[in-house]
């Protein structure tokens, strides 16, 4: 059985965009206009840039007049080297879960989701990781958004559009995924403002929770 401490998320961190059901009929519509024109076929990706590595109980800066949104997401870690993997293989290569607060700015669009919306610093704090073997029906787990104590959202990852299997094989196609990276499988619709002293928890079943505290900075400043 594998030691949590011997699995490794320090390696790229890539976000999986529209992968809740709920989020993407929201904005189905809207993918058939411009610039849009057409839905997307394959996974919508994005890249948390290293400085945007946060921690439990880390504080994250909002600069005075942002709107700072809280993003609860279930962290998939790849165990080994991994290219060109079926759906049916792509378990061998997991080797735990995390739980992530993936910050974020509103995003004017979501096929080329904004540097400046997902990469400031402190947007991506990361949980503690639970090894697979641990983890019941990852496809079946809830979400929640707790501010201040107060609820303020919940989801579940069976509103997945794509399965963490699916996402690797996908992806693995074309690019080449490596021991300690971390895929981001999406966040749920409704995403929560957050404001100067808030206390953000995100808590997903079976895996834990992971504690935030914001804190408000004048941009001139």
């Amino acid at each position: 059985m594998e030691n949590v401490e011997s699995i490794k998320t320090d390696g790229n961190i890539f976000g999986v965009a529209l992968n809740y059901k709920c989020l993407y009929e929201s904005l189905r519509t809207s993918f058939n206009k411009k610039p849009y024109i057409n839905e997307p076929i394959k996974p919508v990706l994005f890249i948390k840039t290293p400085n945007t590595r946060n921690v439990d109980q880390g504080q994250v800066i909002k600069q005075k007049n942002q709107i700072l949104q809280a993003g609860p997401s279930l962290g998939v870690v790849i165990g080994k080297s991994t290219s060109r993997v079926s759906q049916a293989d792509a378990i061998d290569h997991i080797a735990g879960y995390v739980v992530i607060n993936e910050f974020s700015l509103p995003e004017d669009t979501y096929y080329r989701p904004a540097i400046k919306a997902k990469c400031q610093d402190g947007f991506c704090a990361i949980g503690d990781v639970v090894a697979k073997q641990h983890v019941q029906q990852v496809n079946q787990l809830q979400l929640s958004v707790w501010v201040n104590g107060e609820l303020k959202q919940q989801g579940t990852t069976a509103n997945w559009i794509r399965s963490p299997e699916q996402l690797i094989a996908e992806m693995s196609d074309y690019m080449i995924l490596n021991e300690g990276d971390i895929i981001l499988t999406g966040t749920p619709l409704g995403r929560v403002d957050l404001e100067n002293g808030d206390e953000v928890t995100i808590e997903i079943e079976q895996i834990g929770k992971l504690t935030n505290h914001i804190v408000e900075q004048d941009a001139s400043s």
